[in-house]
């Protein structure tokens, strides 16, 4: 932000200090700053606080917009449509003061959210030393919301857009940054991203108090979290801590984590709802696991809650399937990981304009943080320039369709399967497991039979029911479309996983 400077200063010093007591500068949240990226081809709110009644003027690329500051000095203005790039300079203007922002440019932006594996820096990924060298490109400005956890919404953080280089990138959301790279390449305009993802989260967390509470489902969490408000005591347990000679990790404080419900909504997001955006690209779950079911209601709540709060329609919301990650299993059983993947693919049914990028194939089973997030970003960039940005690229892996049983053997029917299925680095595909009514699990046979077509058996099975695939927290499994997208973890029963109920 630029102050103008105004002839005669001397002559008015006196006034202007008198006005130090009298009024209040201009103020913009944070989001609001120079380098900032706006969305192109929509309108763009923006507002801040003056004095009441105070009357407030901006300017850009030859729009001029007039508001007054209501009771509590709230004040805001929307912006049309301005031509892609910059930069431009936007002039706001008050009764007091006067100043700008400079180097705005127009384009496309994103937020990157979820939890640590969103949050994971550039500099820490696989290919994070040649990343960060390569990483200047001016046409990619990038912003980093703080973690703040709060019970009452807060409508400003701590923050300021910067250009990308091998500096500002290093610590940036390394998913957020290739996915940025990506579309800035593709597209030839200039991106924004918002990195507001914060490790360890739940889901609940992201999702505004008065949503949580209105749905009913979550009457039990939320009985929960109001038992541990009114007992907690975090000075106790720091003390306890201390007096333990400081062993183990100090003790965070619950009521300002990331597991209580609205915290993060409150000190995150808030203060960012309404800023014109694209879309969103999310990588989150692990911390929900635990709780699979509750959380195929949880999350398309908090993807409504967050369309509804910024009134920007059905955006696009991207999120990533959980990767494969713990031990393999020696045989086919029981997973709250499996259930969390299958979760989050039921939200595709349930909302519209949203999609998932599967990377069941990209885990390290020791290490709940896969190094290699330029192939996550990749596919999330697949899906944002397929479908939004019309471009001619396959952005899907196979998918379960239908089954059909013909004696002791299945059907399995796939769509997005383009070139045809394909079973990488085998002759026939792997990860399939076969079930009578029984409920008992084997590794099955399986073999594709066309394009589209898998066929399951096992010798001992004469009365097959039912298939999963990948159905583990680190499954063993081949199967892709010759695109090089993997198949969508799946199963063909409905019986009552291990975390039903748990809420």
């Amino acid at each position: 932000m630029k102050l103008i400077k105004r002839p005669f200063r001397f002559i008015i010093l006196a006034f202007l200090l008198f006005s130090l007591n009298t009024s209040a500068q201009i103020k913009l949240p944070s989001i609001f700053g120079d380098h900032m990226v706006l969305q192109q081809k929509q309108q763009n709110p923006v507002w801040g606080w003056a004095n009441a009644g105070e009357v407030i003027q901006v300017r850009i690329n030859g729009q001029e917009h007039k508001t007054i500051a209501d009771q509590k000095g709230y004040w805001k203005i929307t912006l049309r449509p301005i031509p892609v790039g910059g930069p431009y300079i936007m002039d706001i203007e008050g009764d007091n003061s006067k100043f700008y922002f400079e180097d705005v440019l127009v384009g496309e932006v994103w937020i990157c959210s979820g939890q640590s594996n969103m949050a994971w820096s550039l500099k820490n990924t696989n290919s994070g030393e040649l990343a960060v060298l390569t990483a200047k490109n001016p046409n990619i400005r990038l912003i980093t919301v703080p973690r703040v956890g709060i019970d009452q919404p807060q409508n400003d953080f701590e923050g300021s857009w910067e250009e990308c280089n091998s500096e500002t990138a290093k610590n940036f959301s390394a998913i957020g940054y290739f996915f940025g790279q990506n579309l800035e390449a593709a597209l030839d305009v200039p991106i924004g991203l918002i990195n507001n993802a914060w490790g360890g989260s739940a889901a609940e967390a992201w999702v505004n108090k008065e949503a949580i509470t209105r749905d009913g489902k979550y009457k039990e969490l939320l009985t929960r979290w109001s038992d541990i408000e009114k007992t907690y005591d975090y000075k106790s347990e720091l003390k306890k801590w201390d007096e333990n000679g400081k062993k183990g990790n100090r003790p965070n404080d619950l009521l300002k984590g990331n597991h209580r419900p609205a915290n993060i909504y409150n000190g995150v997001l808030h203060p960012t709802i309404g800023y014109g955006i694209k879309g969103v690209i999310w990588y989150q779950g692990e911390s929900n696991a635990g709780r699979a079911y509750q959380y195929r209601d949880l999350f398309p709540l908090m993807i409504q809650n967050w369309r509804d709060e910024w009134q920007q329609g059905n955006f696009p919301f991207y999120y990533v399937q959980l990767a494969d990650f713990k031990e393999e299993k020696a045989e086919p059983g029981d997973s709250d990981w499996a259930e969390l993947r299958e979760a989050q693919t039921m939200t595709k049914s349930k909302l519209s304009n949203v999609e998932e990028a599967v990377i069941i194939d990209l885990g390290e089973g020791r290490d709940i943080h896969p190094r290699n997030k330029k192939t996550v970003a990749d596919r999330l960039s697949r899906i944002a320039l397929a479908r939004d940005y019309q471009k001619d690229i396959i952005y899907a892996g196979p998918a379960y369709q239908s089954m059909k049983i013909e004696g002791d053997k299945i059907i399995l029917t796939f769509n997005n399967v383009g070139q045809g299925l394909y079973a990488f680095d085998q002759k026939e595909p792997i990860g399939f497991a076969i079930s009578g009514e029984d409920k008992n699990f084997k590794w099955a046979d399986a073999k594709i039979i066309s394009s589209n077509q898998i066929e399951v058996s096992h010798a001992s099975i004469n009365n097959p029911v039912a298939i999963r695939y990948a159905w583990a927290d680190n499954p063993r499994c081949n199967m892709y479309n010759r695109d090089g997208l993997p198949m969508t973890p799946f199963r063909t029963d409905e019986w009552k996983g291990i975390t039903y109920g748990k809420n």
